[in-house]
C-alpha cells in the first residue's frame, strides 16, 4: 500500500496517480474518512485516561455512575472507530503504487513504449508448424490426456520437453549462483494474510485469477515472487546485507479469467505452469538500478538462447498495482509472426514492504525496504518460443547451443 502521508500530505500525488492509471477512487471522501477516523481515536483516547483516572481512586459512589456512562460512551466510540476504519481500509487498499517519473503513460497496452529489440528474426524457407503441431508431431506434449485428467488448459510435457524444462532451470541456476542469488523451491500454498501482503487480493479480478482452497484457508501461487515477499515478513535488515537476492522454482497456479482465442491453444495461457523467478530486496535509492539488472540478467538469459526478442516499458494502466515500474521482454513466436510477453520485472517499492512490514536499518534509523521481481523463465513460453524458432524443415527441432550440454543432444526429433 502507499504512505498514508501521501494522503494527509499531498493528496495531488494521489490524484493524479489514479487518473494516469485509470482508477477511480473517492479520495476526498478517504481523506475526510481518515479525519473522522483520527478524531474518533483521540475522543477514545481521552475517554480511556478518564476511565483509568476513576479506576485509580476509591470507588465513591458518583465515580461508580461516572464510570458507567464512561463504559458505555467508550464502546459506542469504538465500535463506530472501527465501522469507519472498515470503510476506509476497504478504499484505501485500492489505491495503486505511484508510477516512477519515466513510465509512459497511457490508457492501455497499445500505449507501451518498445526500448529495444534484439536478434533477427528466423526465415523460414518451408511451411512452418506451431508449438502444438511441433509437440505433438514428436511426442512432446500432449494435450489430449491432460483434458482427461485434469480439465481444459492443461498441458503434459513429455521425453525431451522435460529434458528441456530442467536444461533451462539449471541454466538458469549456473547463471545466477554466480551472480549471489540464493537458489529456492518455496511452497506453492500461501496464507491469506501473506497473498494479501503481496498485494495480489485487493480487487474482484484480483481474487479471480486466484485458486483458493476454502478447507485450509490458504492460495495456490500464481507465481513465485508470491512466496519468496513474505519470507522476511516483520523482519529488519542491516543495510549492509542488502541487496538481498533469490531465485526461485515454483509451479504456478492461475484461473486466467477472460483469456481465449489462440492463446489458449496448446500451452501458451494454461491453468498451471513452471517458472523460475527472481526476487530483491534493496535499498530504496538503489531500486531504479537494481530494477535494470534483473532486466539485464533476463536479457542476457535470452540472448543465450538466442530467441529475437523485445524489451517494452510498460504504461501506467497496463501495469500491475504493486508496481511502479514494469518492464516485460516479449519474444518473437513464428506462428504468431509476432512478439509475446516471456518475462517481465517489476519495481515495486515499498509497497509491499509497507504491508508485510518489511524494513531496513542503517545507522540509527529504519525504513521500509524496496522489492523487486522479476521472470527468468516462464518454462511453458520458452519452450514454445524454443521449439518454434528452432524448428527445422524436417519437422525436428534444434537444440539452442546453451543447452546441449545440459541435454545431450543437438536435435529433438
Amino acid at each position: 500500500m502507499i504512505d498514508i502521508k501521501l494522503l494527509r500530505e499531498n493528496i495531488e500525488v494521489i490524484k493524479n496517480t489514479l487518473q494516469k492509471r485509470g482508477v477511480v477512487i473517492d479520495v476526498d471522501n478517504l481523506l475526510s474518512l481518515d479525519k473522522e477516523k483520527r478524531e474518533i481515536i483521540q475522543e477514545v483516547e481521552n475517554l480511556r485516561a478518564q476511565r483509568n483516572e476513576i479506576s485509580s481512586r476509591k470507588g465513591k459512589l458518583d465515580d461508580l455512575e461516572k464510570a458507567k456512562q464512561i463504559k458505555k460512551a467508550l464502546k459506542s466510540k469504538e465500535k463506530e472507530f472501527e465501522n469507519i476504519k472498515k470503510e476506509f481500509d476497504s478504499l484505501f487498499i485500492l489505491i495503486p503504487n505511484v508510477p516512477l517519473e519515466d513510465v509512459p503513460t497511457g490508457k492501455s497496452e497499445e500505449d507501451n513504449k518498445v526500448i529495444r529489440t534484439w536478434g533477427k528474426i528466423p526465415k523460414f524457407n518451408f511451411k512452418i508448424k506451431d508449438h502444438l503441431e511441433l509437440g505433438e508431431e514428436l511426442d512432446l506434449i500432449d494435450i489430449k490426456n491432460a483434458v482427461k485428467i485434469s480439465g481444459s488448459r492443461f498441458g503434459i510435457l513429455k521425453n525431451q520437453a522435460v529434458l528441456l524444462e530442467f536444461a533451462l532451470v539449471k541454466l538458469v541456476f549456473d547463471t545466477l549462483l554466480k551472480e549471489g542469488f540464493t537458489l529456492l523451491v518455496p511452497p506453492t500454498l500461501l496464507k491469506t494474510e501473506m497473498m494479501t501482503g503481496m498485494g495480489y487480493l485487493d480487487t474482484k479480478e484480483d481474487r479471480e485469477e486466484r485458486y483458493f482452497l476454502e478447507k485450509n484457508g490458504l492460495y495456490l501461487a500464481g507465481t513465485a515472487e508470491q512466496m519468496i515477499g513474505p519470507i522476511h515478513q516483520g523482519e529488519t535488515f542491516d543495510s549492509k546485507d542488502l541487496p538481498k537476492r533469490y531465485v526461485a522454482f515454483s509451479s504456478c497456479f492461475r484461473e486466467e479469467a477472460g483469456s481465449y482465442g489462440k492463446d489458449t491453444r496448446g500451452i501458451f495461457r494454461v491453468h498451471q505452469f513452471d517458472k523460475i523467478e527472481m526476487f530483491s530486496f534493496t535499498k530504496p535509492e538503489d531500486s531504479p538500478k537494481e530494477h535494470l539488472y534483473l532486466l539485464g540478467l533476463q536479457e542476457k538469459l535470452m540472448r543465450l538462447l538466442k530467441i529475437p526478442y523485445r524489451v517494452v516499458h510498460l504504461c501506467t494502466a497496463d501495469m500491475c498495482r504493486a508496481s511502479a515500474s514494469t518492464y516485460d521482454i516479449e519474444s518473437w513466436i513464428p506462428s504468431q509472426d509476432r512478439f509475446r510477453e516471456t518475462q517481465s520485472t517489476s519495481n515495486c517499492t515499498d509497497f509491499q514492504a509497507r504491508r508485510l512490514k518489511i524494513k531496513y536499518r542503517e545507522g540509527d534509523k529504519t525504513n521500509f525496504i524496496h522489492m523487486l521481481n522479476g521472470t527468468a523463465f516462464a518454462i511453458g513460453r520458452t519452450i514454445i518460443a524454443i521449439l518454434e524458432n528452432y524448428q527445422q524443415k524436417d519437422g525436428s527441432i534444434l537444440v539452442p547451443k546453451v543447452l546441449k550440454k545440459y541435454l545431450g543432444l543437438k536435435y529433438i526429433k
